[in-house]
């Protein structure tokens, strides 16, 4: 007996009564129940089992169950109505548009500064100039040559108020042009002004080149000034016409000798050229004419002032002291635009320092004006020693460069009463003398460089007497000079024309004083225009007047040209030293462009230095 699994006997039938048919009997019973079994586990494995049907949705490239077909559909209807919901809340709810920020007030001066020479340009105009006032004019200049063969001297600038063509502060004019746009490019490109300064001074340039033959290394005279202020009558001076109808005579004065003309002129090519290095043709076409130019200026057989060449009645409106610091100023930017150290050598020659009167010794030191370039070349050069440390054989000269220009910017500050300064805070730099806005800025623009400069160069300031000063303090003291100008003065006058609620409104200008509806008006006839006591019909805009007296007074009167009258130096000043002092953007000065044609400089020794 065994036991089974569930835990009763299990017996084993021994019966020896059952018999084989017996056994056979039961087998067949058993193998009957098991093909059953088989039967019913086949139909379990293999037959399907009776489902229940579910409801599907046939959508051609699928068969889905129809819950999850609503699923998808709802969700599609709800994404829908939220897309839509939201196209509707975006498309009528109030738009907040997103404005760049506001200019700085040195920016928007900036801007108009600039117009000013769109309105003083001579030659044929094109509707792009912008000043519907103006139009074309003078293409006969040239025609009329004194001291020189006829030419073609259309084009330029016309110089202030008259009608006039002055080579030397026109000149004076494009090299601080262009010297702006080499430091502070990305504030003009910034402020929506690159192109239309780089046309300017291209207008400029162009008619350079006009007035001698630039493409000769023997060039034999210079065509200094278009137009006749005293020689003879009618003229430009005695006559009130806009440029558009002048029908006097207008000679051009061409001089043999120009040290100080050509000196200027070939800076101002010079650092054009520098500007232009993205159109390749037109910056060596500018180095080339630089070149004779210069070669024209150091002539030394018949080295005499550019005026000595001109009528003795014309002298005195743009009278040259001196060449030497046009020679300093000229080299420093030849050297700057070609890398030739045969320019470097000649700008630190000790003789040629000591002629300009690097050290002082003349009522003009520390003034930087159209007649007096040491201080700006001292500054331009200074700027190399700051950044590229020359070494030998310059350094001393750099040095003493440094240190005379460190001299100067201490002279600026108030504090040291080099200069005298009105109630108001307006810097005299001449003293007694008219005319003082243009000085004010053109320090000011030399000011607010050489501070950049010492910031570039992680220099934090300079020693005055013992006192340390920060680089900021140059640019706040010239800020004090353009707050003043643009209207922070005890007449709480704007002298930018057009800026600010109130600002000179009879400027002494031909063209901005005649109206268009008069016609053509004669000689005699605009007298009339000029001595009326009522605003100018055109608004001449961004032109800087010459500025108040020294009791900080201005009489808006257009007879007044002492004080109402625009000049292309002044507003040339004041472009540079508003794009320093702009917040446009946060660079400061670029400081390697400069120095872009520059060659290593560290070299042998030369034989001897350039003879001044």
């Amino acid at each position: 007996m065994y036991s089974n699994t569930w835990g009763g006997p299990m017996e084993m039938a021994t019966d020896s009564d059952a018999g084989d048919d017996h056994r056979s009997r039961q087998l067949d019973v058993d193998h009957a129940s098991v093909k059953s079994l088989e039967e019913t586990q086949q139909s379990w494995l293999l037959e399907p089992q009776t489902k229940k049907k579910k409801k599907q949705v046939d959508l051609g490239c699928m068969v889905c169950s129809q819950k999850l077909f609503l699923i998808i559909v709802g969700t599609i209807a709800v994404a829908s109505a939220i897309v839509g919901l939201s196209i509707i809340i975006w498309k009528f709810a109030p738009k907040k548009h997103h404005h760049p920020a506001p200019l700085d007030n040195y920016t928007i001066a900036l801007k108009m500064a600039l117009k000013f020479f769109d309105a003083q340009k001579s030659g044929r105009l094109d509707k792009s100039n912008n000043i519907s006032w103006r139009a074309t004019s003078a293409l006969r200049d040239g025609r009329d040559a004194i001291g020189g063969p006829a030419s073609n001297l259309s084009g330029g600038y016309y110089d202030a108020g008259d009608n006039i063509k002055f080579g030397f502060p026109g000149a004076y004019a494009m090299t601080l042009l262009s010297w702006s746009v080499i430091e502070y490019k990305e504030k003009y490109q910034a402020a929506g002004e690159l192109d239309h300064i780089k046309k300017i001074i291209k207008w400029g340039t162009d008619y350079m080149l006009r007035t001698f033959n630039y493409t000769s290394p023997n060039v034999g005279y210079v065509f200094a000034q278009v137009g006749d202020a005293n020689t003879s009558i009618p003229n430009d001076h005695y006559c009130w016409e806009r440029p558009e109808d002048m029908d006097y005579p207008r000679p051009a004065y061409a001089v043999t000798s120009a040290p100080d003309l050509g000196g200027e002129m070939a800076a101002a090519l010079a650092a054009a050229s520098i500007v232009f290095k993205d159109s390749p043709v037109y910056s060596r076409k500018l180095i080339l004419g630089a070149t004779n130019i210069w070669t024209f200026a150091r002539r030394k057989d018949t080295r005499a002032r550019y005026v000595a060449g001109i009528p003795v009645g014309e002298v005195p409106f743009y009278n040259s002291t001196g060449y030497w610091d046009e020679y300093m100023w000229g080299a420093a930017w030849m050297y700057y635009a070609t890398g030739n150290y045969t320019y470097l050598l000649l700008a630190t020659n000790p003789d040629l320092a000591k002629n300009a009167q690097a050290k002082g010794g003349n009522p003009y030191y520390g003034t930087f004006s159209w007649d007096n370039k040491l201080i700006g070349a001292q500054v331009l050069l200074s700027r190399l020693y700051i950044m590229k440390s020359p070494g030998y054989p310059y350094e001393q000269e750099l040095r003493e460069y440094i240190n005379q220009t460190n001299t100067v910017m201490c002279g600026y500050l108030p504090q040291y009463k080099k200069w005298n300064v009105t109630k108001g805070g307006l810097t005299m730099f001449l003293y007694g003398q008219p005319q003082q806005l243009q000085y004010a800025v053109a320090n000011s623009m030399l000011a607010s460089l050489y501070a950049e400069y010492m910031k570039a160069a992680d220099v934090p300031g300079w020693n005055c007497k013992g006192y340390f000063y920060p680089a900021e303090t140059l640019n706040n003291w010239a800020r004090s000079q353009i707050n003043y100008v643009l209207g922070h003065n005890p007449m709480n006058m704007s002298y930018v024309v057009g800026y600010g609620k109130k600002y000179p409104k009879q400027v002494h200008h031909r063209a901005a004083s005649i109206p268009k509806t008069a016609g053509r008006v004669g000689c005699t006839q605009g007298h009339k225009f000029r001595d009326a006591n009522s605003p100018n019909p055109h608004v001449i805009e961004g032109a800087m007047v010459m500025g108040p007296n020294k009791f900080d007074k201005y009489i808006d009167r257009r007879t007044n040209y002492n004080q109402a009258e625009p000049t292309l130096a002044g507003n040339a000043a004041l472009v540079g030293a508003l794009v320093s002092l702009s917040t446009v953007t946060k660079t400061g000065v670029d400081a390697n462009t400069i120095f872009n044609a520059i060659p290593p400089l560290y070299r042998a020794p030369p034989p001897a230095p350039a003879n001044p």
